[in-house]
Formats: structure tokens, C-alpha cells, sequence
């Protein structure tokens, strides 16, 4: 028996996501394709870049930036968010992206968008090709750190998109966002900076992502956590204060987590039905859904799911898996949740030239 699903909590936030990871699916949502500010979550798209280019070979951790001026004022100008380099040094791309995720520096983000790019200009139009890439409709990149600018904008959902993408595309890199703090080693008079992300400390399922502040822009929050196998990811926009944002978020994944669970179906080993094949090698198909379907649905409710497929298109020989067949509509209660490819889920090679003939003939009997 399905347990029933209460309405997402009411916080005081301008919008807030909740994406499950494996299916990509929102939870709940308020106010999800708002355009907002992403204050420092920006620096999120800015380590995604950098992730991407070190695993295609065209960046190394122990590669060197030279610090920029600029670089160097923006992170002094910007007093607690920077990761206190100087100018005319060289420093480790390494020691930049942990500059970048535990310290929040805006200095970090324009040194490494410099060295990737040439300038933070070019380095901008980069990250909107990565955010048209992943699907971030409602999103556009004027800068590496955040700072505020009206070209500069994006939504809830976006970030959730965006922290998806950096789990699945980059998971042992990833695990940079759990640490604690980091000192640098060229601001010896420093001390170690704490991670910005609060919930670190609080839950110990939370493993990322990033804060934000603004005046403008409120404090922010993208969060994830992994319990029992299954992870969910947060964003929460325009709190009032950092706690806000932190119970905030906490509120948002404990609800997913207790009254939603995720279930895959179908998959290359488990067919929704056989089906008749012409002219093949074998008479009978096994068909399905490639890949594996995975759903969000309310929690112990996956006994009422009920698959309906219809088959659109004849199998004629020679077949190839993943093969559009026809449809199969998941319904829950009766209720249309999805409707998705039905494929051929293996290869079907022509049969004899005799069997061939003979299954001509039964078709157009058939008809």
C-alpha cells in the first residue's frame, strides 16, 4: 500500500528544486524556471568546465596559472570570498579549483577561467555552450564567480540540472566538494578556510555542493546527499539567511528522501512482451525499454505501476537492438506517468532465402 504524499514543505525561500539523480526527475518545486541570481553557485559551472577539460587531456591538476591583476583585485575587492593568491604568481590548477569549491574565491574562479580561456569574457561563452549542452534552458553565464550583472541569471531547476551533471560526468572529482577546508600554501599567514556548505557538518549524507550570497540575490543553496543508495539534489534560492538556507534545504531533502523512492524498470534483461518477426533468423522478439527506465514515484507505490505497450511498426528482419517498435504508455492508478520507446532489445539477421519467401507470402496474407 502506497503511503500518501503530503504537499512539499512551505519555506520562505524566492524558489526552490528537487531533482532525483538517477531519473532526473523533479520532486517538487516552487517557482522551478524563475530566473535568479546564482551569486557563488556560479563557480559550479566554472570547476564543471575545468572537470570536463581535465578529463579530455587539455588541462592537468598540476598545471600553473599566472594570477592576473584582475584576478587578484577581484579577490581582494571581494574581501571573505577569496582564496588570498597574489599577483605574478603561479599557482596549481589544484590548489585553484579547491580555491574555488571550499573557499569560494572569486580570485580562484577569474585566474582559472583566464588560464583556460585567455580572459573571463571568452571563458563566460564557454560556459554557455556547456549550460546549452546539459540542458540548462533558462540560464546564461557573464562571468566565473557570480557577481552580479543582468546578463547574468539562472533558475532553480538549471542548478539541479547542473549538479546532476557534475555527479554523473565527474564522480571521483566530485568528492573535492565534501571536503572540510584548505589551506593554501602560498597565503602561509592564512588559515585554513571551512567549507561554505554548512550542511556538511550537519547531515552526514550531504556530500556538496555549493552556497551563494548576494544582497540581491539572497543566500542560496545547491545541495546533494546519497542515503541508502539513492541520491537527490537540492537548489534553494533567495533565502533570508544562511540558516535559512541550510534548514531550507534540509527540509526539502528529508521530504524527498522519506516519502519518495526511486524505481528502475525494463532494461536489456527484463522484455515487456515477445513479438512475431518476419523474415528473420528467429520468429520471436523479445522487446522492451533501453535503457533501464527509471521513475521518482511516491513511495510504496510501484505495485500500482502498470505498463501498456502498443506496437506501431511490423518486425521485419533484419533487426537491430534499440529498434523503434512502438510505445509503452507507464500508468500509475490509471493515471499517465510517461510514454517511451518500445525497442527490439536484441539483433534479429535475415533468415534464408527460403523462409524469407515463405514469410513474404504470410504477410501479404495477413494483411
Amino acid at each position: 500500500m502506497s503511503l500518501p504524499v503530503p504537499a512539499a514543505p512551505t519555506m520562505d525561500v524566492s524558489s526552490y528544486a528537487l531533482l532525483d539523480f538517477q531519473s532526473g526527475e523533479l520532486i517538487a518545486s516552487h517557482n522551478p524556471d524563475t530566473r535568479v541570481e546564482p551569486a557563488s553557485i556560479t563557480k559550479v559551472m566554472t570547476v564543471y568546465v575545468a572537470f570536463d577539460e581535465i578529463k579530455h587531456g587539455r588541462l592537468k591538476l598540476s598545471d600553473t596559472a599566472l594570477i592576473s591583476e584582475k584576478a587578484w583585485r577581484q579577490g581582494k575587492d571581494s574581501s571573505e570570498s577569496r582564496m588570498f593568491i597574489e599577483v605574478g604568481t603561479r599557482v596549481k590548477i589544484e590548489d585553484l579549483l579547491r580555491g574555488i569549491i571550499i573557499a569560494s574565491g572569486n580570485d580562484a574562479s577569474v585566474a582559472l577561467s583566464e588560464h583556460m580561456a585567455g580572459s573571463e569574457s571568452v571563458f563566460a561563452e564557454m560556459m554557455n555552450q556547456y549550460a546549452k549542452k546539459l540542458g540548462m534552458k533558462n540560464t546564461h553565464f557573464a562571468d566565473a564567480s557570480g557577481l552580479p550583472d543582468p546578463n547574468h541569471y539562472t533558475t532553480a531547476r538549471d542548478l539541479t540540472i547542473l549538479g546532476r551533471a557534475l555527479i554523473r560526468d565527474f564522480p571521483e572529482m566530485y568528492k573535492i566538494f565534501a571536503e572540510r577546508s584548505y589551506a593554501y600554501s602560498g597565503a602561509p599567514k592564512v588559515k585554513a578556510q571551512p567549507n561554505r556548505n554548512g550542511l556538511l557538518e550537519k547531515d552526514p549524507s550531504v556530500d556538496g555542493i555549493k552556497t551563494g550570497h548576494t544582497s540581491a540575490a539572497g543566500y542560496c543553496l545547491l545541495a546533494s546527499a546519497q542515503r541508502d543508495g539513492r541520491r537527490l539534489i537540492s537548489a534553494v534560492m533567495g533565502a533570508p539567511s544562511w540558516a535559512g538556507r541550510e534548514t531550507s534545504s534540509l527540509e526539502l531533502l528529508n521530504y524527498g528522501f522519506r516519502f519518495y523512492e526511486t524505481v528502475s524498470m525494463f532494461g536489456a534483461t527484463k522484455p515487456v512482451s515477445t513479438i512475431r518477426v518476419w523474415k528473420g533468423s528467429e520468429e520471436q522478439l523479445a522487446v522492451g525499454v533501453l535503457p533501464a527506465l527509471s521513475m521518482a514515484l511516491p513511495r510504496g507505490s510501484s505495485a500500482q505501476i502498470k505498463a501498456v505497450p502498443q506496437i506501431t511498426e511490423q518486425a521485419v528482419a533484419p533487426i537491430k537492438a534499440g529498434q523503434k517498435l512502438g510505445t509503452i504508455t507507464i500508468t500509475l492508478n490509471g493515471k499517465p506517468l510517461r510514454t517511451v520507446p518500445l525497442v527490439a532489445l536484441k539483433d534479429v539477421p535475415e533468415g534464408g532465402f527460403f523462409h524469407r519467401i515463405s514469410d513474404s507470402v504470410q504477410m501479404l496474407i495477413s494483411k
